[in-house]
């Protein structure tokens, strides 16, 4: 997107991203960037965070990038510390990191990665903000990366779409626990074609056949993504807490 048509919504503002070194998280950290951010990006790779940092700082961007398995509670806290250390607060949290260590059936799937399934995609969300809360400011706004595979959980993705669904319910809750001063919301994208779906949207057939059943008939870009996650992190959705935007081109996802 040309930087002339986005503003500056978070102008002063600290927003930290997990898993924002490729693919949705990045393009989250991007835009909010641009709109004025100091972001703070993470990834499990020290050379994915100096990648991801070098390209970010050369569009003017002021970014702090951090290793961060977010499974690891050192590393978890370090990343609250050392941002507080450096910026002195958070405003926007987005909680972005997602595994799919499984493409079997919900009963033949493996105690390990249901486990890793759960850890990764819900209870870490959960850790990190105990982390951060403390230092959420005043109007400060919290953003889950869920699925529509939430609504609806396919073969293949079934319990994937389980955890998702999971943080559907994380997202009332902890709207209700942290108002009035922090708002709750999620994004739940379609397919978009990232290194992490790859298995799916490089495939032609399997791409066509996702790009025929949505009715604007394209897969979603990281952009579309981190349009609707700057919308729901910025003062312009001052009034929405507790809910979920589906970003998925009119594929099924509820009434």
């Amino acid at each position: 997107m040309e930087n002339s048509k986005i503003g500056r919504r978070f102008q002063d503002k600290v927003a930290i991203i997990t898993a924002s070194t490729q693919g949705i998280g990045f393009s989250i950290a991007q835009r909010l960037g641009l709109e004025g951010a100091s972001v703070v990006i993470s990834s499990r790779r020290q050379r994915n965070v100096d990648e991801a940092v070098k390209k970010l700082t050369e569009q003017g961007i002021e970014v702090m990038g951090l290793v961060c398995h977010v499974s690891n509670a050192q590393q978890r806290k370090n990343l609250i510390d050392q941002t507080i250390q450096k910026y002195g607060k958070i405003d926007v949290v987005v909680s972005n990191a997602a595994a799919n260590p499984s493409v079997d059936a919900i009963l033949r799937t493996k105690e390990t990665a249901l486990d890793k399934l759960w850890e990764i995609n819900v209870k870490t969300s959960i850790l990190l903000l105990q982390d951060a809360s403390p230092h959420l400011t005043k109007g400060s706004s919290i953003v889950f990366i869920s699925s529509i595979t939430a609504f609806e959980p396919p073969s293949g993705l079934a319990m994937y779409g389980v955890t998702k669904t999971a943080l559907l319910g994380l997202t009332k809750a902890l709207a209700t626990e942290l108002a009035p001063n922090t708002r709750v919301n999620c994004v739940a994208p379609g397919f978009v074609p990232t290194h992490f779906a790859e298995y799916i949207t490089s495939n032609p057939i399997m791409r066509k056949a996702l790009e025929d059943k949505t009715p604007l008939k394209r897969l979603g870009t990281t952009e579309d993504m981190a349009a609707a996650t700057a919308f729901l992190a910025s003062d312009e959705a001052s009034y929405i807490t507790g809910e979920t935007i589906v970003v998925a081109g009119g594929a099924p996802s509820r009434l």
